[in-house]
C-alpha cells in the first residue's frame, strides 16, 4: 500500500517538472533563436514479488510478478528543429538556415548561439547589443591589394570601421569594348570643320592618378586616307591642357613615343593588329595591351629631375574577336570605354553580409572591399550542448568540441542578412501537453488520496 504513495509522489513530482519545462517553452514563444526543451519519463525499478518458472513437462512457464515503484524523468531534450524566419531590414541581424551556430565570445569564454540579434558597439566591433558578446569570425587580410579571408585561421573579432578611409588608387587598366563604323568618311586633305567632325568618332573616360584626381581621357578615332581598314588613334590625357600633360602611347615603353597608333582590321570587321608610333607592331594574338603615361601635375619631379608621369595600360581587346574588343562593323559607332580601375578617395558607408557570412564594405567612392567573414560552428551532438542563459550554449563532455568554419560547408546552414530566426516553440502543441500534463498530475495526486484512504480504514479495523 506504501508503494502506491510513493509512485504517486514522484508521480507528482516528475509531472511537475514537465510543467516547468512546458512553463518555459511558452515563456520564450517570442524568443529569437529560441530551441524548446522535451521532457520524457521512464518506469522506475520494480520490486518482484515472484520470479518466473521455466515450464515442464507437466505445466508450461509462469511469468515473474513484479510492482513498479513509480517514474522518473528521462531525459529533458532540447529539440534544435527549424524555427521560422522573420525579415527585419536590419542588416546586422542574422539567422541560419540549417544546423549550426555563430560563435561568441565574452572575454576568453566562448559561447554558441542561435540568436542573431547583432549590431556594433562604439568601436565598431559586431557585438550582441543586450550582453555586449563579441561575434566571431576572420578579418580579410590584404594581398598584393587583394582582400583574402583566412578562413583556416583561428577567428577573432569582427569590426566593422565605419566611416574609414579608403585611400585613391591611381588607374591602372582601362578597357576599350566598342565598334568603329565601317562607313564613316575618310578626312580628305585641307578638310573643314564639319568634315572632320564628320570623319572622327571621339570617346571619352575618366580616369585617376595618385592623388585622386580625375582626368579625362580623350581618343580620337579617325579612317587613314587610302586604307580601308585602318584607323588612326589619337589619345590626349586632359586634352584642354595637352601640352602639360604631354601623353605617350605604345608598347612596351613610352619614352619617345607619340600620342598616337593605328588599329588594322581584317576584312571580317575584327581587330588584326595594333602599330603605335614607333612602328612597333602587337602579338598576331592574344589581347592588345598598349601602355600610356602622362605628367601629373603639382607634383614632386621624379629622381631623374623630370616631371611625375603616370602611367596605365589600354587594352584594346583580343585579335580576332569580336566579343569584348574594338571592332569595324557597318554598323552605328557606340560607346566608350567601359572599365578603368582608379577611384578617388573615400570612406566607409554601408556594409553588407551574404549567405556566406562574407562582410563587404560599401565606400563613398564606390569601390568594394571584403572586410571579413562571419565564423560558424557545428557540434557532433548539439543536443548535448549545456544551455548558459542569453541565449547561448556552452560545449559538454557529451556535445563533442566545436567544428569551426565557414557556413555551407560540413553540414553548416548558410546565413541569411536582414532576418532573425523565430522560436521554434508551436503554442497548440505546447497547450496540449499542458492539458495532458495537468491530467497526468491530478491522476497522480488522486493515487495518493485514495492510497490515504485505504490506511485509514485499515487503521480503522480495531475499533
Amino acid at each position: 500500500m506504501m508503494r502506491s504513495l510513493y509512485a504517486g509522489v514522484s508521480g507528482l513530482q516528475n509531472h511537475q517538472t514537465r510543467m516547468d519545462v512546458i512553463g518555459n517553452n511558452i515563456s520564450n514563444v517570442n524568443t529569437y533563436g529560441f530551441k524548446k526543451g522535451r521532457a520524457t519519463f521512464q518506469d522506475m525499478i520494480s520490486q518482484q514479488l515472484n520470479g518466473a518458472a521455466r515450464p515442464t513437462e507437466e505445466v508450461g512457464g509462469v511469468n515473474p510478478k513484479e510492482v513498479g515503484l513509480g517514474m522518473s524523468v528521462a531525459t529533458i531534450d532540447t529539440i534544435f528543429t527549424q524555427g521560422n524566419l522573420q525579415t527585419t531590414g536590419n542588416g546586422t541581424d542574422l539567422a541560419i538556415q540549417g544546423n549550426s551556430f555563430f560563435v561568441m565570445k565574452n572575454g576568453d569564454q566562448t559561447y554558441y548561439t542561435r540568436a542573431g540579434v547583432f549590431g556594433t558597439d562604439s568601436n565598431g566591433t559586431l557585438v550582441n547589443p543586450a550582453n555586449g558578446m563579441r561575434v566571431q569570425g576572420w578579418m580579410a587580410e590584404d594581398v598584393n591589394g587583394r582582400q583574402i579571408v583566412r578562413t583556416s585561421a583561428t577567428p577573432t573579432d569582427l569590426v566593422i570601421p565605419v566611416g574609414q578611409k579608403d585611400p585613391p588608387k591611381a588607374t591602372e587598366n582601362v578597357k576599350y569594348f566598342c565598334n568603329l563604323n565601317k562607313n564613316t568618311p575618310e578626312i580628305p586633305e585641307n578638310p573643314t570643320a564639319d568634315q572632320v567632325i564628320e570623319g572622327t568618332w571621339q570617346t571619352e573616360i575618366n580616369i585617376y592618378d595618385s592623388y585622386g584626381n580625375a582626368h579625362q581621357v580623350q581618343m580620337n578615332f579617325a579612317k587613314v586616307p587610302g586604307n580601308p581598314n585602318q584607323w588612326s588613334v589619337t589619345v590626349n590625357v586632359d586634352p584642354d591642357n595637352a601640352d602639360f600633360t604631354q601623353t605617350r602611347i605604345g608598347f612596351g615603353g613610352t619614352d619617345g613615343m607619340e600620342n598616337t597608333y593605328i588599329l588594322n582590321f581584317d576584312n571580317t570587321g575584327k581587330l588584326a593588329s595594333v602599330t603605335d608610333s614607333a612602328g612597333n607592331q602587337s602579338n598576331p594574338e592574344g589581347e592588345i595591351v598598349l601602355q600610356a603615361s602622362y605628367t601629373v601635375a603639382d607634383s614632386n619631379a621624379g629622381a631623374d629631375g623630370n616631371p611625375y608621369r603616370q602611367t596605365f595600360n589600354l587594352n584594346l581587346g583580343t585579335i580576332g574577336s569580336m566579343e569584348n574588343t574594338i571592332t569595324q562593323a557597318a554598323s552605328k559607332s557606340t560607346t566608350k570605354a567601359n572599365f578603368q580601375d582608379g577611384y578617388k578617395l573615400g570612406y566607409l558607408d554601408n556594409f553588407k553580409i551574404d549567405q556566406s557570412g562574407v562582410i563587404t564594405g560599401v565606400y563613398s567612392n564606390g569601390s568594394v572591399r571584403t572586410i571579413g567573414q562571419v565564423a560558424m560552428a557545428s557540434f557532433t551532438n548539439q543536443g548535448g550542448l549545456e544551455k548558459k542563459g542569453d541565449n547561448t550554449y556552452a560545449e559538454s563532455i557529451n556535445s563533442g568540441m566545436a567544428n569551426v568554419g565557414e557556413s555551407s560547408t560540413q553540414g553548416k546552414g548558410k546565413i541569411i542578412a536582414g532576418t532573425l530566426e523565430m522560436s521554434n516553440v508551436d503554442l497548440t502543441e505546447q497547450l496540449t501537453d499542458m492539458i495532458v500534463t495537468q491530467r497526468g498530475f491530478e491522476s497522480n495526486a488522486k493515487t495518493i488520496q485514495t492510497g490515504d484512504s485505504l490506511l485509514e480504514t485499515v487503521l480503522s479495523l480495531k475499533r
